[in-house]
Formats: C-alpha cells, sequence, structure tokens
C-alpha cells in the first residue's frame, strides 16, 4: 500500500501574474526557489490558490514542466487534479504525463452535490485510475459537500492509492474522528492556515499552506516544533500570526497572500476575473502588522 510522503509544511502555491496578465514565470522560479531555501517540505501545484479554474491548458503545463525542472526532485509535487465529472477526471490523469509529480490532490466534486456514497464511488475510481497517489480535499465552504469522516475512513481503509486527505471542513471535532479512526498509513493534512497549530498538535501530519507562500521559514518551524513536542514555542509562533491568517481570507482567496507577496517584492498584485485584489484597507493593515512582527 502506498505511503504518505506529504508532510510537513507544504505550499499552495500561487500564480504570479503580470501587469498584462499574462503568467509570470520569471516570479514563479523565484518563488520556488525561496519555499525550498527557506523550509518547504514539498509544493502543491495548480490547486485553488493556484487559481487553476482560470489557466489554460497551456499554462497549466508550463507551470508544471517549471516547477518539475526548478524543483529537481529536492522536494515532493503535488499537483491539483479534480472536478465534478468523474469520467473527465479519470481520463484526464490517464492521459496527463505525470513524470516529475508525486501525487495528485483530488477535490470533492462541486456543484452536483452528490451523496456520500457517490463520493466514495467517485475518489475509488480516481483511485484505481490514478498512477500516483491520491491526497482527498475536502473544502466545504467552495464545494458545497461535505466529505464525511465516515467515508473519509472508508476510503483509506478501502483504497490502496488513497494515502492523505487535506481537511479544511473547519471542524477540529471532524479530523479528531479521521485521525482516531484511520489506518496508520493515512494522514490528515491541514487547509485551514488558523488552525494548522490545533491540527497538528492533534495527530495531523502537517499543513498545505497559503500563508506559507510568504512565510514559509516561520510555519515550517512552528510545525517542526510540534513535530517536537515543544508546543509552547510553537504555540508563540502561531499567536503571532492569528491576525494575518483572517486578513489573508477576508477578501478571498489567493488576493491576501498575493497582496502580501507584492508587499514583500515578490510578484505584481495581479488576479484573474473573477477574482480581483484585496482592498486597500486591508492591505494597510496587512502592511502593519508586517512592520510590527519585523518580517
Amino acid at each position: 500500500m502506498a505511503q504518505n510522503i506529504f508532510k510537513g509544511l507544504g505550499i499552495a502555491l500561487i500564480t504570479p501574474f503580470t501587469q498584462d496578465g499574462e503568467v509570470d514565470y520569471k516570479a514563479l522560479t523565484r518563488l520556488v526557489d525561496y519555499q525550498i531555501q527557506n523550509g518547504a517540505d514539498f509544493l502543491c501545484i495548480l490547486a485553488t490558490t493556484g487559481e487553476t479554474p482560470c489557466l489554460s491548458t497551456d499554462e497549466k503545463h508550463k507551470i508544471k514542466e517549471l516547477v518539475i525542472d526548478r524543483v529537481r526532485g529536492r522536494l515532493p509535487i503535488l499537483m491539483g487534479c479534480g472536478g465534478n465529472n468523474t469520467r473527465a477526471v479519470v481520463e484526464e490523469l490517464r492521459n496527463t504525463d505525470l513524470r516529475g509529480i508525486d501525487g495528485v490532490l483530488s477535490v470533492c466534486p462541486y456543484y452536483n452535490k452528490p451523496s456520500q456514497e457517490g463520493l466514495y464511488q467517485h475518489f475509488r475510481a480516481i483511485a484505481e485510475a490514478s498512477p500516483v497517489p491520491v491526497v482527498l480535499y475536502n473544502v466545504p465552504g467552495r464545494t458545497g459537500i461535505n466529505l464525511k469522516p465516515e467515508t473519509t475512513v472508508r476510503l483509506a481503509k478501502d483504497c490502496a492509492n488513497i494515502i492523505a486527505i487535506k481537511e479544511a471542513s473547519g471542524s477540529l471535532e471532524q479530523v479528531d474522528e479521521i485521525i482516531k479512526n484511520k489506518p496508520e498509513r493515512f494522514d490528515v493534512i491541514s487547509g485551514d492556515d488558523a488552525l494548522t497549530f490545533s491540527m497538528v498538535a492533534s495527530g495531523a501530519a502537517g499543513s498545505i499552506s497559503v500563508i506559507g507562500n510568504a512565510l514559509p521559514k516561520e510555519i515550517s518551524r512552528m510545525i517542526r516544533l510540534e513535530f517536537k513536542g515543544e508546543y509552547e514555542a510553537a504555540r508563540i509562533i502561531h499567536h503571532r500570526f492569528t491576525e494575518l491568517y483572517s486578513l489573508l481570507f477576508v477578501d478571498g482567496n489567493p488576493a491576501g497572500v498575493k497582496a502580501l507577496l507584492h508587499e514583500m517584492g515578490f510578484i505584481e498584485n495581479v488576479l484573474r476575473l473573477p477574482l480581483v485584489p484585496t482592498r486597500i484597507t486591508t492591505l494597510q493593515k496587512m502592511t502593519e502588522i508586517l512592520k510590527t512582527l519585523k518580517i
């Protein structure tokens, strides 16, 4: 059975754009180098934070190849591959060149609102079709459907190729139930920066982080301290960023973290419609926090 290699700090990598709205491959290269040099344990590409629904097939291919080439095997790479048409996702997995990709992140089907049995059959079909390990992605706030703990555990037990779940339900009770009942080889990964400290303390294997795009060194240190049982030191880091966690998402993701990265000099503050840049008032608050934190 496949084992989870996506542990520690994972970065939900953004897609930088130029002022005229094209993918900024030079900025993306700098950002990948920044993650590798500052403690990231793996990268998650072409998922929610990367504005993937607004990328062309050609752009997605170029981003994938750029990241693989830049990483050169130094970190595992998890790639988004999901949707609400099971047959189409299965075909994509069968036809996509996944050399250099270590696993796929597959979101719950959105809009259709399937039953728990429908979710089970959807992910089972994906697991059987995928040539690489599968990480489930539960984010009810975006999909309109919650993958319940009993369904997650059932998939973990029945599908050898399903190795973890990115949990962004916002429910620590749900996370705890999964961790309590899951097979040993299966892991829970935080999908909510504000809950990462608590989830890792409860037994999660790490985080797929948005704020990590900007602050990989600090968030990586927090998680590693927790792994060593040094919870008080980790809690101090967590509390430094509690206000920032909220501000990053108040105008939608990745608007907040793109504004933060712009202030740090990494990228242009450009998103693709229907997303728009964060409000000036939000940006001002984040800038003040950065000054206070001396980052």
